[in-house]
């Protein structure tokens, strides 16, 4: 299998790059549509059925193929093609190959995954092999921005899933991800009463210095063991000569435990404005439970063994990052994230994918399409 799929590297490779090319930002609908239908067409083109699922904000694809034994429960699959890159980066950072590496915006999160799960069908085609029970992927188009709509069409396919396979990113090292902190996206909106900064200051309540001084205080969240928090967006006010009437901004937070993220949701629920006469409004914009680190875990051991019969070592690790296996995951079903492209650099203007590293894991997934699931539970 591993000489097979060194010849359909370049082709994933090249697959890679053009899916790249096509930038897709959360939000974007005509531009996410319009990789949705590159994507079914991909896919269908390796056996697969595609259906769209309709979003005002981006279509959703679910894709099936057959296994060989079609009355075991569904191996669920489940990425994303919305990237936190927004249309014009590739004018000044097009997707190129650099000493080995693949480079572009969502190249590594997660163009190249989508790709190499298509190869590994190609792979398993060539083989004249199908998958071992049937396969079905989720391909939601608002996992950067939480998954507020892909959540639903995620959780409706969970039910019955033999196990889950994410295609985020492997670590940089090439690691499986065994775990997920919790996330939440939160804002926090501020209503004052504007008035003339110099003539009528006293009348005025200004929103800014509100939520400053409550961003002050959210801060002193990350002393609690196991919070982190990151203010990613703020603004507010009109002008220089008026007092603010409005002001608010977007909060991060990562948890450990689902305890954590309980007492922290709790705090930001019941915040109470410092100033006579302002307001201080929370709202949840997205969430994602911990997926814990379980002592036990076979559906690693499976994977290793599937590694090591292809010639390499393979371990696993938690992520700090969240992504929609935490759903999967905190719900103690068999669940393994990490299994796409192995690079650095999510998020950021050095993302890129090992060239080297395509062949390989184009070769465990199709091993994990093919070979019989242990017991798992």
């Amino acid at each position: 299998m591993t000489s097979r799929a060194r010849t359909l590297t370049a082709a994933v490779r090249k697959r890679c790059a053009d899916l790249a090319r096509i930038e897709t930002p959360s939000g974007d609908a005509p531009r996410l549509n319009t990789l949705a239908e590159e994507l079914a067409a991909g896919y269908t083109a390796t056996g697969a059925t595609a259906t769209r699922d309709s979003c005002a904000h981006g279509d959703h694809l679910v894709l099936n193929w057959p296994g060989r034994h079609e009355e075991l429960p569904h191996l669920l699959v489940v990425g994303h093609h919305d990237t936190v890159w927004p249309v014009g980066t590739l004018a000044d950072w097009p997707v190129e190959e650099q000493d080995g590496c693949l480079t572009g915006p969502g190249i590594l999160d997660m163009k190249g995954g989508l790709a190499l799960l298509e190869g590994a069908f190609a792979l398993l085609a060539d083989l004249g092999q199908r998958p071992h029970r049937p396969v079905r992927m989720i391909v939601v188009s608002d996992e950067e921005v939480g998954s507020p709509d892909g959540r639903r069409l995620f959780e409706q396919h969970l039910r019955g899933a033999a196990a889950v396979l994410g295609l985020e990113p492997a670590h940089p090292d090439g690691r499986l991800k065994t775990a997920r902190r919790g996330t939440a996206r939160v804002r926090l909106t501020v209503t004052g009463r504007e008035a003339h900064s110099g003539n009528d200051a006293a009348d005025g309540i200004s929103a800014i210095d509100e939520l400053v001084d409550q961003l002050v205080a959210v801060r002193g969240l990350t002393r609690q063991p196991g919070t982190e928090l990151n203010t990613g967006r703020i603004g507010g006010g009109t002008r220089a000569n008026v007092v603010a009437g409005r002001a608010e901004a977007e909060i991060g937070l990562r948890f450990v435990t689902t305890e954590a993220q309980r007492r922290t949701l709790d705090t930001l629920a019941h915040l109470t404005a410092n100033r006579p006469g302002a307001n201080v409004r929370t709202e949840v914009l997205s969430s994602r439970p911990a997926w814990p680190e379980r002592s036990a875990n076979p559906l690693l051991r499976h994977v290793r063994s599937l590694a090591a019969a292809l010639g390499h070592h393979l371990d696993g690790a938690p992520a700090g990052g969240a992504g929609d296996t935490n759903l999967a995951g905190a719900r103690g079903l068999p669940t393994l994230d990490g299994l796409g492209a192995v690079g650095a650099g999510p998020h950021a203007r050095h993302e890129h994918l090992r060239i080297d590293q395509l062949g390989p894991r184009m070769a465990l997934l199709a091993a994990l399409l093919a070979v019989p699931l242990p017991r798992l539970r």
